[in-house]
């Protein structure tokens, strides 16, 4: 796929677009107060109940007739795509809201999530990061910025282009999903259930640049037995947690290996696209005891066009090559398993018309050709390219700190993307005047 977009040329914003416009303005105290509630709700796995009421309510209230769709894991869990999880979320579901099903004209899908990552350790915040604060220009709270300001946004375009006397009449779907942290089954639930379109777009906080690519992650879990034993004769048992770090060296010399000989382009521009990350480990059970069990959970990325079987088999054989070479592993070997993330990387069609109707929309707004993103992570945006090769891509707010610390997303590049998205419904779909 060709990364090079020839940008039209610079469309003057007519009378009727810019009272869609003047509507987002008049509104956007709105999505800044929705965005709050949203973050009050602090929506982390397995806790989405209150972002979901609260966002269904919001709905409700603009007209904008939502349905629960519900995850349905027997219908998931056979389709290639499916990210197995630990976790039950038959119970759970997305919200849909669906105007002008089978009308005439291009159908948009307009995809956000509402699931957040834990803000813990939460003493390291300024403020508790579930009571959204604004200060000098930003608004605080986690998920602020990934991604529920992006999702206020993207619902108040819809709502500002009715406000302001106008009908959509083509076809638009909005998405607001679960679990897109951790495995995508959410947006995938959705497709699954054909909520899809011809066009998709996820204001994820990466700023107002079009979104050309994203790696794939895999995620994983090792875990190792030791020998227990009382600390007056540690050498009697053997330590899980020191031996489970002896395999952290091995996978970085995966990620090595990955960056070294599978950088192919574009991402051979950076130095390091494809990272490791130990996310997580845990072991023992006792501060006097040599400990019996250790388990670490770890993402890694890897490059478009590997496959997820591929990084899967690249995966185990590194661990079956330190089983082979290091002796403290001749007792046990440890146990590899995968879970949530196997989702394969992708490159936006930058020559798609959706691109180049976004790209004219941002360029009306800001008389400048939007910057391009290529992404070292992985979004929902994959599950449209590999479900039904639906085109796509993100642009977003400006956000900082995502996942870390005092979280928080840029004010008035939230009113940017409310006008962008507003701008840019309005030139794909269809309109008409009430007045």
């Amino acid at each position: 796929m060709s990364h090079n977009t020839t940008f039209p040329a610079v469309r003057d914003i007519t009378a009727a677009e810019q009272r869609i416009l003047n509507s987002c303005d008049s509104v956007f105290e709105e999505v800044l107060e929705f965005t709050e509630n949203m973050v009050s709700q602090y929506g982390v796995l397995n806790h989405e109940q209150g972002v979901l009421d609260v966002v269904e309510d919001r709905l409700t209230r603009l007209d904008l007739a939502p349905q629960r769709v519900h995850m349905k894991h027997h219908a998931l869990c056979s389709h290639p795509l499916y990210a197995p999880v630990d976790w039950d979320h038959d119970h759970k579901y997305n919200l849909v809201s669906q105007l002008n099903p089978g009308a005439a004209g291009k159908s948009l899908v307009l995809n956000g999530h509402l699931d957040v990552v834990s803000a813990e350790p939460s003493d390291m915040w300024s403020r508790p990061p579930h009571q959204p604060w604004r200060h000098e220009g930003w608004l605080y709270g986690r998920g602020a910025g990934d991604m529920q300001s992006g999702v206020a946004a993207m619902i108040y375009a819809v709502h500002a282009i009715r406000h302001a006397g106008f009908t959509i009449t083509s076809p638009l779907t909005i998405q607001a999903v679960v679990e897109e942290e951790c495995s995508g089954n959410g947006t995938l639930a959705c497709l699954n259930q054909g909520f899809g379109g011809d066009f998709a777009l996820i204001p994820e906080p990466f700023g107002a640049q079009i979104y050309t690519g994203q790696v794939g992650v895999l995620w994983f879990k090792l875990t190792v037995k030791g020998k227990p034993a009382h600390v007056l004769d540690t050498s009697a048992g053997i330590n899980a947690i020191e031996k489970l770090q002896r395999l952290i060296p091995w996978l970085k010399g995966l990620e090595a290996e990955l960056n070294e000989h599978h950088r192919q382009a574009p991402y051979d521009t950076m130095a390091q696209p494809f990272n490791l990350n130990i996310g997580k480990m845990e072991g023992g059970n006792w501060a006097s005891s040599v400990p019996s069990h250790a388990q670490l959970e770890a993402r890694i990325g890897f490059p478009p066009g590997m496959s997820a079987n591929e990084i899967m088999q690249k995966v185990s054989d590194c661990i079956e090559e330190a089983i082979a070479k290091d002796p403290a592993f001749a007792d046990q070997r440890p146990i590899l398993r995968f879970h949530g993330f196997r989702s394969e990387g992708h490159l936006v069609d930058m020559k798609h018309d959706g691109i180049r109707e976004l790209s004219a929309a941002h360029q009306s707004l800001t008389h400048a050709e939007p910057a391009h993103y290529l992404s070292t992570c992985t979004t929902d945006l994959r599950a449209f390219h590999f479900y039904s090769r639906t085109a796509g891509t993100c642009y977003g707010p400006v956000a900082q700190n995502i996942h870390g610390v005092d979280e928080c997303v840029n004010i008035e590049s939230i009113r940017q993307t409310l006008k962008t998205y507003a701008l840019f419904i309005s030139r794909w779909g269809q309109l008409e005047s009430r007045s």
